[in-house]
């Protein structure tokens, strides 16, 4: 009879350490995805920029001496990542629709040679726009310039946005993340409520009580901070597989930072919150115990 609830009481009590540590993992997984996201924030918002494209048109009788010209002007300037030459007639086969109706009434290819352009993120602002702008239209071969300025507006506006609603669910949810493993550890040290009131009864100092209780918290909360330390190593493989354009591996000393942090945080989470729960035992009376 007493083997069998002794058996019972060690299945409630690793029950008991699983949940914890499934709590553990779950909220730090949370976490540390949302910390993954703020740190990349930058990439993605640069990945964001650097595709609104930048038309240069150039003047009907530009020669092509002057376009290579213009095109080697762009390579060496500091602002633009990328930059493409497309002739009017590269333009013409692009564009089958809109060149159907106009070979019967022109007698030439009405549109113009062009360069499409990509900005490096950090020029990618209403002012500095402007004055890249201003600064191409100055070249006399230059006959117009098109870009979407809404939408460079609305790309900088909803970067600010999300990052800011970012920052802010990421500390309401590590104050919930506190909450929920401490509520956990709390749970896992009331079935030893008795045991530490015995031990205290029969002469035990606190410190030496609490020891083995918050070294076991620490066990726990490293448990669960390693295994959410793998799921977001998978996280950050199989983004860096899905968006190779982030390089998020490849500049590994951020996401290091992330998952030492979750790792840290697991653990120090866990000692105070065991900490405080073995306190709140041994300060009850043993009447309160019931």
């Amino acid at each position: 009879m007493a083997s069998s609830f002794e058996k019972f009481q060690k299945r409630r009590v690793i029950s008991s350490y699983f949940s914890v540590v499934l709590c553990i993992f779950i909220v730090l997984t949370l976490l540390g995805a949302l910390g993954l996201f703020v740190i990349n924030t930058d990439k993605i918002s640069g990945y964001v920029k650097e595709n609104i494209p930048m038309t240069v048109y150039f003047k009907r009788d530009a020669t092509d001496s002057i376009t290579k010209a213009f095109g080697t002007r762009l390579a060496n300037s500091g602002y633009v990542k990328d930059s493409k030459y497309v002739s009017k007639e590269d333009a013409a086969k692009n564009n089958p629709d809109l060149m159907q109706g106009s070979e019967t009434l022109l007698e030439e290819n009405p549109l113009l040679d062009s360069y499409d352009i990509h900005l490096n993120s950090e020029y990618v602002q209403a002012d500095s726009i402007k004055k890249i702008e201003v600064e191409l239209r100055s070249d006399l071969a230059v006959g117009d310039i098109s870009y979407d300025n809404v939408l460079v507006d609305l790309a900088n506006e909803n970067i600010k946005t999300i990052t800011f609603w970012i920052l802010i669910i990421s500390g309401v949810l590590a104050f919930i993340a506190m909450l929920l493993i401490n509520s956990a550890l709390r749970l896992s040290i009331f079935s030893h409520r008795f045991t530490i009131k015995t031990m205290q009864m029969v002469g035990a100092t606190k410190s030496f009580i609490r020891k083995p209780y918050i070294w076991k918290g620490i066990k726990l909360g490293l448990y669960g901070a390693l295994l959410s330390i793998a799921a977001l190593i998978y996280l950050v493989y199989w983004l860096d597989g899905a968006f190779p354009m982030l390089n998020i591996w490849e500049d590994w000393i951020p996401t290091a930072i992330v998952l030492g942090g979750v790792l840290a945080f697991g653990i120090i989470i866990a000692l105070i919150s065991t900490f405080f729960a073995t306190q709140r035992f041994l300060n009850l009376r043993t009447d309160d115990l019931y």
